[in-house]
């Protein structure tokens, strides 16, 4: 979308979109490059290092075989088809078959509890998940209470007669397959996010939501794609940014993605990874680049070309760290899961300022506003407002119109941040409107783990916070007042610690837990979290 320029004005000034009337992911991000020539499309790595790759032309046939399975167990459009993968060849092929079918898919994390598994299944209607052996041992636990799902396919071992293997049934059906006719506006995909109150949102998005990543991607990417590109990111495909910042962006221009799932993020494995398979552009979220940096990472067979990162500053010491290490930029970008990449660097464009976001994406209309949508001056705090329409925006929250009315005032969606924007167009972030906590680049909402918290038998009431640390920016702290009969004490914390792993999620857990006789409460009786902070 973007033409080639060291001139940031001038490109911002000329962009225009352009949206097609008429338009599908599957067509534009596998389709298109499908054309017999065996055109790389992904590079599989194991978790025992071996290497399967896969072109566009199996991509497709995968995923039109899919798709028939799915119309032949009985789903029409508009039906959510879940998918509960880490990174993975089966996890494309599900979105390509939902999307190229007119159903809705919807990304699951593979570290969510049955808890979080539970509301968002539930909430969104789902009628099949595809999921992997570890996915379906906790989706057995929990399938009695979702009555919409009706079909569970899972991609390793047997599953017995309660769900269906995923590889027979795509080996014997057809691969013929005419993928519906969609509009851009037509709804492709559900990501949840997480809220400060009450129970995360499902931000539904449309096909257009592809369209609408590409000029961020291709800035901050120096303009993406250029002959013999490789992406790569840690980041899981469960979430906005490794989808669409990452595999679908990168499959639309044609650009092999190198999948792998770790299961934690080592340092020197991901600098011998992206040696092997020669990447050139990456994403790499904040946390993973301080573990690098805290490991002292080196390899003469790294060649990056561009790198992505996001979700909180850097600073100026780990900006200078990755240009020493693998000369080049890191070019940071902000958006969020309802409106995203609406902000980025490109450093052959406009000088980086550390602790800068950057500025305006081309094609987006950013702006610092008040609570009604009014602009505020150059210099002033306020919300961080995007200007509608734009591609990216989502439809509006799933089956929740209120929270969806509640994200937009005037002519602005209110991301919730509070930031600066200084004279020469840099966008500075200041903090949460509420209290959703930033940690190794999740945006996690404290409402959910203490929901959870609730739960445990010795817990009586809880509140949770961020908390600064180091590596994540900010670890996930639980202050907790038990049950009479209960005694504080190490080996209770571990169990409330490992129990909301288990029920919620893995990412989600606190790291900190401090008991107490009682949380600091308004008179209407809701936690005062800021104060709890305070006391770090």
């Amino acid at each position: 979308m973007l033409t080639e320029t060291s001139d940031y004005d001038q490109l911002y000034r000329e962009f225009r979109w352009d949206i097609p009337a008429r338009f599908n992911i599957a067509t534009a991000a596998c389709d298109r490059h499908a054309d017999g020539s065996g055109r790389l499309a992904l590079i599989y790595v194991d978790e025992d290092g071996a290497t399967t790759r896969f072109s566009f032309d199996q991509m497709q046939s995968f995923s039109r075989r899919f798709a028939n399975v799915l119309k032949a167990d009985g789903l029409s459009r508009g039906d959510r088809v879940a998918v509960f993968l880490s990174q993975s060849v089966e996890l494309p092929i599900v979105h390509l078959a939902a999307f190229r079918s007119g159903f809705v898919s919807v990304p699951l994390f593979t570290l969510f509890g049955e808890d979080a598994l539970e509301f968002r299944l539930a909430n969104s209607g789902a009628k099949a998940v595809v999921t992997d052996a570890s996915g379906w041992a906790k989706l057995s636990r929990i399938r009695d209470r979702l009555p919409d799902l009706q079909h569970i396919y899972v991609t390793s071992a047997t599953p017995g007669a309660a769900a269906k293997s995923f590889w027979p049934a795509i080996e014997s059906a057809s691969d013929d397959f005419a993928t519906v006719d969609t509009s851009c506006d037509d709804p492709a995909i559900i990501i949840y996010t997480s809220g400060t109150t009450g129970n995360p949102k499902g931000a539904l998005h449309a096909h257009r939501v592809l369209l609408g990543h590409l000029p961020n991607v291709e800035m901050v990417h120096g303009f993406f794609p250029k002959p013999n590109d490789v992406y790569w990111t840690p980041a899981d495909w469960a979430w906005i940014g490794g989808l669409f910042d990452a595999l679908f962006p990168a499959w639309y221009h044609g650009v092999p993605i190198v999948g792998h799932r770790a299961k934690k993020f080592e340092p020197q494995a991901a600098m011998q990874l992206m040696a092997d398979h020669e990447v050139r552009n990456v994403f790499l979220p904040p946390t993973a680049l301080k573990l690098m940096r805290q490991a002292d990472v080196k390899h003469p067979g790294v060649h990056l070309r561009s790198m992505l990162t996001g979700g909180e500053s850097l600073g100026a010491e780990l900006l200078g760290w990755v240009r020493n290490t693998f000369g080049i930029d890191a070019h940071e970008i902000y958006g969020q899961t309802e409106c995203n990449l609406v902000v980025g660097n490109n450093a052959k464009l406009f000088p980086i300022r550390p602790g800068s976001m950057g500025k305006a994406t081309p094609g987006f209309d950013v702006r610092i506003v008040d609570e009604s949508g009014k602009e505020l001056p150059s210099g002033a705090r306020g919300i961080v407002g995007v200007r509608q329409p734009n591609p990216c925006t989502m439809l509006g929250y799933w089956q929740n119109p209120e929270g969806t009315a509640k994200k937009f005032a005037g002519e602005f969606l209110l991301t919730g941040d509070l930031g600066v924007q200084d004279d020469d167009g840099y966008f500075w972030y200041v903090s949460r409107e509420d209290d959703v906590i930033t940690s190794a680049g999740y945006r996690i909402g404290p409402s959910e783990i203490e929901h959870t918290l609730l739960k445990h038998p010795a817990v009586a009431n809880a509140a949770v916070v961020g908390v600064p640390d180091p590596i994540r920016t900010e670890a996930i702290k639980a202050w907790i007042v038990l049950r009479p009969g209960f005694e504080a004490g190490e080996a209770l914390a571990r169990e409330i610690q490992d129990f909301v792993k288990v029920q919620l999620a893995a990412h989600e857990y606190p790291r900190h837990v401090q008991f107490a006789d009682s949380l600091p409460m308004t008179a209407t009786g809701k936690v005062l979290r800021r104060e709890l902070r305070a006391l770090g």
